[in-house]
């Protein structure tokens, strides 16, 4: 056995070297390196420079030794083959360069193939690459890159197998994984594939977890494309005991051959094994991650704004999968055009605003659309189009009628049993907490989510449709009156304050810490009222704020130095409002009646939505608690919050094969969580690293088809009236806001339930996410503090210490001074 990869390299290292330097490219490289979109310039340059002949003509004359004796019966068009690379700092002992570089499949015909090797040249320089080695520390003058190409092995199965555990498991251990088609899919993270491991010694199978395969990369006319796997082979073991035992035995003959430990890529055509290439297990390895991104192959629209709030973090693949079953069950034409209205990208929640447009479109909503869309997910910015789909109305009816119609019953059924519902939903809730805590074992935990947590779950979610449907469009209509009437100042003001008896959900955490403190509630009161309400309500492997026993100290202390508490403020508020009201009468005396009753409508129907709100959070921490439990009677722990509820269904069964996809996952979980947050609006195909790497991106807006210059300016939506000057907080956790001082301005990237209480602490509030009906703008409102969301851009434009202007009835924030 040779030590060279079965392959047959065509231009080495040097020969690039000789190419840059003929072609003029070393210089052109060396200026734009650290300059805007640095690998998209480096790119054109590659794509402009012509192949020296030599060189081209080196290429063809190994390509045609490469196909000689061969038949494919593809005539004068060549052998196909694969086309990769192999940089001089790729897969070093302690580094791995692994992905950073393109490599392009089923190459056939010379254009093609000289095609394909330019741009794996070029893919030395993408921005994910320059990034990968700058944080490695090494200068990019230091690397080559040499262009590989080989047969294209015609696999009906590949993956990659690792001599020793790469995630320090056992050491006489070995690690193959395994999928159907090409190795692309699994290099890439597009699928999980089955595992199994063999003892490095005396070759048996010590452990064999199989996947569910959803996805394959197969061989096309143009390249390589990814299909579902057919269903009688999608939970199948690729590899047979024999075979893994056969590779097993290839894998200990290259180790020894190469004296350390190695991660080698192979493929199996027509029952023959090949190894592909074998690169160094680099330390502590990790495992590839998964890929969550549901802009891939649309051009649509997308926003976080008002999911963002809801759900702030990097999603658990158990929380997605909840949120998923939430909005499948609240959301009419969930999917449209094979289309999602709602998407993960990167981890973090989307909506995606083409769906929603193009149904409204179709219903002749158009206009209503723009001003409830303004209200829910804020201004779109100049020049920003909601594309939509390209869908005909017939089409969208057919598609739609049927469920809306079957809501709507829905909706007026659940609506007349929703005030019981909400009376008896606390104590329902805490039951089933108590019985989940102490299932016994497996089977009881699973038999309990059966009868009764799931059917719970979805009444929830039911419940906050019919509280969310009733009276909907009242406040569009009432406010985009009331503008047109008295401004954008006097219309806030008197859309706020929501009766004597009763306030908004959003408010209770702030009065109930004042009310304990003045000691008119218990602290068990507290607790089991707003225990459950908090900045991660939503994400279920973080703990709820009743988990923390020094959660309601940390609270009143910082309560203590407030010296204006909510109850002033919402004193203040109500002569604002009062006087709002008589100037409202003094001009329009014919209206006052009906426009009162109509606000009074919608302050009920806020309310109700807000209560039925609160419990769709209690019962996300009775989800947290099945997934716990399930942990625990499982043995598997936290491990069960990187799988989705059917998942870990089957592991309570007793199959734990859907296991094996954890350590990928995982490994997404800690890239996306390590990336700044994404911008509120996506159009089009959002690939987050690449966006990360980019030293002048923009965090409000992101458009695949246009380079946006960075924007200096902060505005946003005009939220809540008034103007404030004073010191700027910028915060990016509802803990860091721990540290805000009476009177600062609180700047963050968006805000929910859980900074409630640092509201009677702030002068002013600047977000990065936001709309009008968000949560800092409908607080803000009721308290009277100045409020712009929604900004995009705030958190990396102004600093902690800066002194500014926010103008809450325009939407401006200007630096007055510097920090």
């Amino acid at each position: 056995m040779s030590r060279e990869r079965s392959s047959s390299p065509i231009v080495g290292s040097r020969g690039l070297q000789r190419r840059r330097t003929a072609a003029g490219l070393a210089e052109r490289i060396e200026e734009a390196l650290g300059e805007q979109d640095a690998g998209e310039r480096i790119r054109a340059f590659f794509e402009e420079a012509e192949l020296p002949g030599s060189l081209r003509e080196a290429i063809l004359t190994a390509y045609a030794r490469l196909g000689e004796g061969q038949d494919e019966g593809g005539g004068d068009s060549g052998m196909t083959v694969a086309v990769r690379s192999s940089a001089t700092a790729e897969d070093l002992p302690d580094l791995s360069f692994a992905g950073q570089q393109d490599t392009y499949l089923n190459i056939r015909g010379e254009d093609a193939l000289l095609s394909a090797v330019r741009d794996c040249w070029a893919s030395l320089w993408t921005d994910r690459a320059i990034t990968y080695r700058d944080r490695a520390g090494i200068a990019h003058q230091d690397v080559a890159l040499a262009v590989v190409v080989q047969k294209l092995v015609a696999a009906d199965a590949a993956g990659v197998m690792f001599t020793v555990d790469p995630l320090g498991g056992p050491a006489d251990r070995m690690v193959l994984n395994a999928a159907w088609g090409l190795g692309e899919a699994v290099v890439s993270g597009l699928v999980t594939p089955d595992t199994v491991c063999v003892d490095r010694g005396t070759l048996e199978i010590t452990d064999r977890l199989t996947a569910s395969k959803e996805m394959m990369t197969v061989p096309t006319d143009d390249g390589t494309h990814e299909v579902a796997v057919p269903a009688d082979q999608r939970d199948a073991p690729v590899l047979s005991d024999v075979e893994a035992v056969e590779l097993a035995r290839l894998g200990n003959r290259i180790e020894e051959l190469y004296a350390e430990p190695r991660d080698v890529e192979w493929a199996r055509e027509k029952g023959r094994f090949l190894i592909l290439q074998a690169r160094p297990i680099t330390a502590a390895a990790p495992p590839r991650p998964e890929v969550w991104n549901d802009s891939t192959g649309t051009d649509s629209l997308w926003t976080s704004a008002n999911l963002g709030e809801a759900v702030p973090d990097v999603m658990t693949p158990a929380t997605w999968s909840f949120v998923r079953q939430f909005m499948s069950e609240v959301m009419v034409g969930a999917t449209l055009e094979g289309r999602p209205m709602y998407g993960n990208i990167g981890g973090r929640f989307y909506m995606n605003l083409s769906v929603t447009a193009t149904l409204a479109a179709a219903f002749g909503q158009g206009r209503k659309f723009a001003r409830a869309n303004e209200l829910v997910f804020g201004r779109l910015p100049e020049g920003v189009e909601i594309p939509l789909l390209p869908a005909s109305k017939l089409r969208v009816w057919r598609d739609t009628l049927g469920e809306a119609a079957r809501v709507v019953s829905r909706i007026r059924a659940n609506g007349k049993i929703l005030p019981t519902f909400l009376e008896e939903a606390p104590a329902r809730c805490e039951d089933l907490r108590a019985r989940v805590s102490s299932a016994p074992g497996a089977k009881e935990l699973r038999e309990l989510w059966d009868t009764e947590v799931r059917e719970y779950f979805r009444l929830c979610c039911h419940m906050l449709q019919a509280a969310t449907r009733k009276d909907g469009d009242t406040l569009v209509k009432v406010r985009g009156t009331l503008h047109d009437l008295v401004g954008e100042e006097d219309a806030d003001l008197m859309t706020t304050g929501l009766g004597d008896e009763s306030q908004l959900a959003s408010m209770g955490p702030l009065l109930g810490l004042e009310q304990l403190a003045r000691g008119e509630i218990d602290r068990n009161t507290y607790t089991r009222t707003y225990g459950h309400r908090g900045p991660h309500e939503f994400e279920i492997s973080l703990a709820r704020p009743a988990e923390d026993p020094q959660w309601i100290d940390r609270q009143l202390a910082a309560l203590s130095s407030v010296q204006e508490d909510a109850d002033a403020r919402l004193r203040r508020q109500s002569e604002a409002r009062a006087a709002a009201w008589e100037r409202f009468a003094a001009r329009h005396p014919n209206r006052v009646t009906a426009i009162r009753r109509t606000v009074d409508q919608w302050a009920a129907s806020a309310r109700l939505r807000e209560a039925a709100r609160t419990e769709v959070a209690r019962v996300f921490w009775l989800l947290r608690d099945v997934v716990r439990r399930a942990g625990e009677v499982t043995g598997h722990g936290e491990d069960l919050f990187f799988l989705d509820a059917e998942e870990i269904l089957v592991v309570l069964a007793g199959d734990e094969r859907p296991l094996a996809a954890v350590p990928a996952r995982r490994a997404a979980h800690e890239l996306y969580r390590s990336l700044p947050t994404y911008p509120t609006l996506i159009r089009g195909e959002f690939d987050p690293q690449t966006w990360a790497a980019d030293p002048n991106r923009r965090a409000d807006l992101y458009d695949a088809h246009a380079t946006l210059p960075p924007s200096d300016t902060v505005s946003g939506s005009p939220a809540s009236g008034g103007v404030v000057e004073g010191i700027a907080r910028v915060v990016a956790t509802v803990e860091e806001g721990e540290t805000l001082r009476p009177g600062e301005i609180l700047v963050t990237t968006v805000t929910n339930i859980g900074w409630t209480p640092l509201f009677t602490r702030i002068s002013a509030i600047v977000t990065d996410v936001g709309a009008n009906l968000s949560h800092a703008s409908i607080v803000a409102r009721e308290l009277g503090i100045p409020a712009v969301v929604g900004c995009g851009n705030a958190t990396t434009r102004i600093r902690t210490g800066q002194r500014i202007r926010v103008d809450g009835g325009h939407g401006t924030v200007v630096v007055l001074a510097e920090a």
